[in-house]
């Protein structure tokens, strides 16, 4: 990992597994070229949104007509990315919730496909799309399996802001680009496919408390990152240092209110982040009724 390109596809479990996405990212020494598709509501989320918009993640409509045409376009741009990148795809397109797994179940038993039990239907046109554009350039995929432990709290931004930890286990297989189908009904079958053996392990996991036998791999922490934090943090902090008495903002009353009031609006800000991260609030599942044969899955 982090010596090729790679399309990567996960289960959307948790609220924040865009950021475990971007610690396995960090560990792998690719996390300054990880990128993902993503709603455009998104990209108006304070400082988080700001900063995937600065790093060009793509910005979807959810109207197909529209977002084909930015996919392309995007796809054309990395075609000679000169390091290697991640492409995040969470093709389930919209986070995990009991709700939600309700509708799955309903829309499954109506069109005779096995019920998903710990994850959604996967939606294959992004999935479809990215394949069919990148097989050229891009020599795999990351198929990214994401758990809480059952004894576990759910991994949150407020545990986070609150100091508290969050235990998550993830699993990555690598598949060959080339072992997909080449057809565009095949590469969709195929997705589908792979969320009905996700949705297998994921029950064996929280039967079994692990995934496999395998032994775990340990990736580690890398210096580097380490050393650039702290320089930019004592950067900051020797300028914060500087500008406040230069200011002389706490000096006067009129600099103590604008202070307190830039403090209070920060908390805002931040208050809203968590709020419109949390699942609850997320995009509801709308399942369009398809043809049953186009969306038959392949019972494993």
């Amino acid at each position: 990992m982090g010596k090729e390109h790679a399309l990567v596809i996960c289960n959307h479990r948790s609220d924040i597994d865009w950021l475990v996405g971007w610690l396995v990212a960090q560990r792998s020494g690719c996390l300054g070229s990880a990128l993902a598709i993503m709603k455009k509501e998104v990209m108006f989320l304070p400082v988080i949104g700001w900063s995937m918009w600065f790093s060009e993640y793509f910005f979807l409509e959810r109207r197909w007509t529209k977002d084909e045409i930015t996919l392309k376009s995007g796809f054309q741009q990395l075609e000679d990315f000169p390091i290697p990148f991640w492409l995040a795809l969470f093709v389930e397109g919209t986070r995990f919730t009991q709700a939600k797994l309700m509708v799955a179940q309903e829309f499954a038993a109506s069109r005779g496909l096995p019920i998903p039990r710990n994850v959604l239907l996967p939606r294959t046109k992004g999935f479809v799309s990215s394949v069919s554009q990148m097989r050229s350039f891009v020599p795999a995929i990351y198929d990214c399996t994401v758990a809480v432990p059952k004894n576990q709290p759910p991994p949150t931004l407020l545990r986070i802001f609150r100091g508290q930890s969050s235990v998550v286990k993830l699993q990555i297989r690598r598949h060959p680009m080339q072992e997909l189908p080449e057809t565009a009904d095949g590469i969709g079958q195929w997705c589908k496919d792979v969320f009905v053996t996700k949705d297998a392990l994921l029950e064996k996991y929280f039967a079994k408390g692990a995934f496999s036998d395998q032994q775990l791999q340990n990736i580690g922490r890398p210096m580097k990152s380490l050393i650039v934090v702290l320089l930019w943090s004592c950067l900051l902090g020797y300028g914060i240092f500087k500008f406040v008495p230069w200011s002389a903002l706490l000096s006067s009353w009129k600099g103590i209110a604008f202070s307190a009031t830039f403090f209070v609006l920060i908390v805002i800000v931040m208050q809203i982040l968590i709020h419109s991260s949390e699942s609850e609030r997320s995009t509801p599942l709308n399942i369009t009724p398809q043809d049953q044969t186009k969306e038959r899955l392949v019972q494993k």
